[in-house]
């Protein structure tokens, strides 16, 4: 059960304690992370969700997968003053800069597993303050669902500060489990160049770094009952007012993974990696009826100038208007039903109806089992700018299909069984 939701009312007025505007605070940003970070909480939730959080108390951060590179869009009051940091120098970067040299390498691989599997997870973490001081945590995880398309839309991380035990206690519990530290930190050493030989690139970047730091890091320091009770009670509060504030958009969430649609939710950590290619595409699921689009890229958005909640759950051909080539459009079904590739010129259509001559590229990607688990449509505007690197708009196309292939063979071999 959630707890009771706590938010202020909806509508309030700012006072003058509340933070300013996240469009002041995202200048120094990376330009093309600038506008999502600043949508990611707003478009969902409303505009009112990041006051309402706000007065939660607590240490957490909202990350958003969906986003390249997994940035942070939101921290609270008590995690930057835990942290040391200011809100500015937090908001559209990767959580693993709280990392350090000793932060536990065996931590950070459940953690990256948890994302890769879209769990909760609770564990001890020795994270580090701005100012370079190292502490530890209760490291809480949870993700957020889109109820229409059950896909992770936001990963929350609630951290509660663990205290240091008495001398006596430590003592006791090194003498406990002595003797099998050895073994274990070996066995971790054999599992992580293991990854490393399979050739896996984990995509999974949140509060996760990737070299070989942390291995020799000192004992865990475990958490007390009543600071994992803690922890959980504020995921609670924190879950509650995203789901409130979710109801307002009609873009409801939930902790548990749900499809109104009949959707088919691609894995997380997929979408990272997928949000690496710089290059308008989308991707569809030839196991639903109508095949319809599971993830559009955000060069696909600015080129059609639809949102992403418009496009997820259609049909491909909705580009198309009362001018497209009907023979055209035979010849991509066609090459869908024999499983192969097909590239066309077709003529289509804008949200505001404006038309382009699409240089359109269709083929299909199949797992590490061999069987298809997508087809990638590559969409080019004719007339657009040519590539800066001297690429014919084919050669480009099929970049990005090599590249779309390398992230869903990578990800079903590193992640074993898939759910295709």
């Amino acid at each position: 059960m959630l707890a009771a939701l706590t938010a202020p009312a909806i509508g309030r007025r700012a006072d003058s304690t509340s933070l300013p505007p996240l469009a002041s605070l995202t200048e120094l940003m990376d330009p093309s992370l600038r506008l999502p970070v600043e949508q990611s909480l707003a478009a969902r939730y409303s505009e009112w969700v990041a006051e309402a959080l706000d007065e939660i108390q607590g240490c957490f951060l909202i990350t958003d997968p969906g986003i390249a590179g997994h940035p942070i869009v939101f921290a609270s009051r008590g995690f930057l003053a835990m942290s040391g940091y200011s809100l500015e120098e937090v908001l559209g970067r990767n959580g693993r800069i709280f990392q350090g040299l000793a932060t536990d390498r065996r931590s950070v691989m459940e953690i990256r597993e948890a994302i890769r599997e879209e769990r909760t997870l609770q564990i001890s973490l020795l994270n580090y303050r701005k100012d370079g001081t190292p502490h530890w945590i209760l490291f809480h995880l949870f993700p957020v669902f889109g109820v229409e398309d059950g896909r992770v839309v936001h990963f929350v991380a609630v951290q509660v500060p663990i205290r240091r035990r008495s001398k006596c206690l430590r003592s006791s519990a090194e003498n406990r489990y002595d003797g099998g530290t050895g073994r274990f930190l070996v066995a971790c050493r054999n599992e992580f160049r293991s990854d490393y030989e399979l050739g896996c690139n984990p995509v999974v970047e949140l509060f996760v770094d990737v070299d070989n730091r942390g291995l020799e890091a000192e004992e865990s320091r475990q958490a007390s009952e009543q600071e994992k009770e803690k922890a959980r009670d504020a995921a609670n509060s924190i879950l509650s007012t995203l789901a409130h504030y979710s109801k307002l958009t009609g873009r409801v969430i939930s902790d548990k993974r749900c499809s109104e649609a009949g959707i088919s939710a691609i894995n997380s950590s997929l979408v990272i990696s997928l949000g690496r290619i710089k290059q308008s595409f989308v991707l569809s699921d030839p196991q639903l009826p109508q095949m319809p689009i599971v993830y559009a890229s955000d060069e696909f958005l600015n080129l059609t100038g639809y949102s992403r909640h418009e496009v997820l759950g259609r049909e491909c051909w909705f580009l198309n208007g009362p001018d497209t080539d009907a023979d055209v459009l035979h010849q991509i079904r066609q090459s869908i039903q024999a499983e192969h590739s097909c590239t066309v010129r077709l003529l289509n259509y804008r949200k505001d109806r404006s038309w382009f001559w699409n240089l359109f590229h269709i083929s299909p990607v199949r797992n590490a089992t061999g069987k298809i688990a997508f087809y990638v449509s590559v969409q080019m505007d004719e007339n657009a700018k040519s590539n800066e690197h001297g690429l014919s708009p084919h050669m480009r196309q099929l970049g990005v299909v090599g590249a779309v292939k390398v992230a869903v063979r990578s990800l079903s071999i590193c992640a074993g069984p898939s759910r295709r």
